[in-house]
């Protein structure tokens, strides 16, 4: 693709990586095939490379308007178009860009600035989100069905094993999951302690930053990220061999500090480590002897589907992974038609892009349960939450059917 991007934007290292994106395009429309967005409403500029002309007209300076915005919100992100992608476009990459650029320059209504602002102020932070999830939680019985099913009940809060080992890795506890479903960051904890390993959770690390990132508040996630590599830094020097992470969209924004620091003087260089440490439970397992963690005495196993989300199969590009270890502990996988799409949930999206991130998650629980599962299981606590609103069976993160 030709570009002639405006030379102010050239100047800075986003415009530069912009431009390399830009030119790597070359205009397939393959794309669009797997885009989940462009299925649904058939709009060329709600799929992947209407979306990169926006963009690159933007960048080549032309009008910025709502349309534009409406277009970058309707994306989920779920990176589909770059497993997709014969040239190798970096579109999530790009995407970043180009949502910090229109927030700038559109001025969005107030209703959606106040719930943007909202969404910031509250869900990065465990101090903020628990108590209204406990207060939810009090009233839970007053609440419609699908609240209901989303909102757990409050459970037991049980320590995580602190066990000596030789060996040693880092947890990253997240900002919603200890509040919703805190027993998979325990069961995780557990089944690495049986496995050898002592699973350290710093307390002093928090959000991954993805919630601002997406929400285009890139300095603000900057923060965060920060603020965990120097929380995580001590144990890393002190020999912690990984970070692990139990919700896939936290591992994939973790797995990129490198990139996404990578012109901060002061913390590049840890970022990069960060990055190259942080592993998605799956990955831990996956090389590991399992033979501590099968069934004893052998028994029945729950027939399951597995559901995996965008971050963990596009984004992080560990598309197997996960059910190879479920095989390999003796369960049976269900087949799930189009399994490469999304559930809509992306984040905030089900949130900001209600009837959209429905239609989505209705095909896909449809998908997940054409082939009579027990179970669902899932890697991300944002996709756990929206399943759980439709399934007609139990919906799980995978790691809880290890417990011991």
């Amino acid at each position: 693709m030709q570009t002639q991007l405006l030379q102010s934007i050239l100047d800075t290292a986003e415009g530069q990586a912009a431009d390399r994106i830009l030119r790597s395009c070359v205009h397939c429309g393959f794309c669009n095939a797997t885009c989940p967005t462009y299925q649904l409403l058939g709009n060329e500029l709600d799929g992947p490379r209407g979306r990169i002309y926006l963009m690159k007209q933007m960048l080549e300076g032309n009008a910025v308007t709502s349309r534009t915005q409406l277009h970058l919100d309707r994306c989920l992100t779920c990176r589909n178009c770059e497993t997709t992608c014969p040239s190798g476009v970096r579109y999530s990459e790009l995407l970043e860009i180009g949502r910090d650029m229109v927030e700038q320059r559109v001025a969005r209504p107030w209703h959606q600035r106040l719930l943007r602002l909202a969404l910031r102020r509250i869900l990065p932070y465990r101090s903020r989100f628990t108590p209204l999830v406990r207060a939810g939680q009090l009233l839970r019985p007053l609440l419609p069905g699908k609240f209901r099913r989303v909102l757990p009940r409050r459970q037991r809060r049980v320590a995580i094993p602190d066990n000596q080992h030789a060996r040693s890795m880092l947890m990253l506890s997240g900002c919603v999951q200890p509040a919703l479903a805190p027993e998979i960051n325990r069961t995780t904890a557990q089944v690495l302690d049986r496995l050898g390993i002592r699973v350290i959770a710093e307390p002093e690390a928090g959000c991954c930053g993805a919630v601002s990132l997406h929400l285009g508040a890139t300095e603000e996630s900057a923060d965060f990220m920060r603020r965990n590599i120097d929380a995580w830094w001590p144990h890393i020097e002190a020999g912690a061999e990984a970070i692990v992470i139990t919700a896939s969209g936290c591992g994939v924004t973790v797995k990129d500090y490198g990139r996404l620091l990578a012109h901060d003087p002061n913390y590049a260089e840890r970022a990069a480590r960060v990055s190259a440490m942080a592993k998605d439970i799956s990955e831990i397992l996956h090389v590991e002897n399992l033979d501590a963690l099968r069934q004893q005495p052998p028994g029945r196993r729950p027939r399951i589907a597995f559901h995996a989300p965008c971050t963990l199969q596009h984004g992080m590009r560990l598309g197997g992974v996960t059910e190879a270890v479920l095989r390999q502990l003796g369960f049976e996988l269900a087949s799930v038609p189009d399994a490469h799409l999304c559930c809509g949930s992306a984040g905030t999206y089900s949130i900001l892009q209600a009837e959209l991130s429905t239609q989505l998650g209705d095909n896909k629980v449809a998908a997940l349960q054409s082939d009579a599962p027990e179970m669902i299981v899932t890697a991300n606590i944002g996709c756990l939450l929206e399943l759980r609103k439709r399934a007609r069976v139990p919906v799980v993160h995978w790691i809880e059917l290890l417990q011991h």
